[in-house]
């Protein structure tokens, strides 16, 4: 593992965000949804395409807190242009948990 500094560290904007609304990603080619996650006022609500399908359903998602890089480039994804990457861990099997807060905090906030 290449150690970086803590300045590189502090370049990645990772948020709180609230899943607002998630859809079947139908043109993926692997099985995805369609994310649009609130940030707050201050980012707004931006869209990522996530393959989450393993261990969550899209009705499941709505209001839940996740963590997510902000100020990656967008990335065209199909004919979805995706504006964050939601993060998240594989289990054993090579499924993604969502990597979230264990307490509610303000849409926006900054991992630190």
């Amino acid at each position: 593992m290449e150690p970086i500094s803590f300045d590189d560290f502090m370049k990645v904007e990772l948020r709180v965000g609230k899943i607002i609304d998630a859809s079947v990603f139908k043109e993926a080619r692997k099985p995805a949804y369609i994310l649009h996650v609130d940030f707050g006022d201050e980012i707004g609500v931006k869209k990522s395409s996530a393959q989450i399908t393993a261990l969550y359903q899209p009705e499941a998602l709505i209001g839940r807190l996740v963590l997510a890089v902000v100020n990656f480039p967008r990335k065209q994804v199909g004919p979805l242009m995706s504006e964050c990457l939601v993060t998240g861990f594989h289990n054993e099997n090579g499924e993604v948990s969502l990597c979230v807060p264990d307490k509610a905090v303000p849409l926006g906030t900054r991992l630190l």
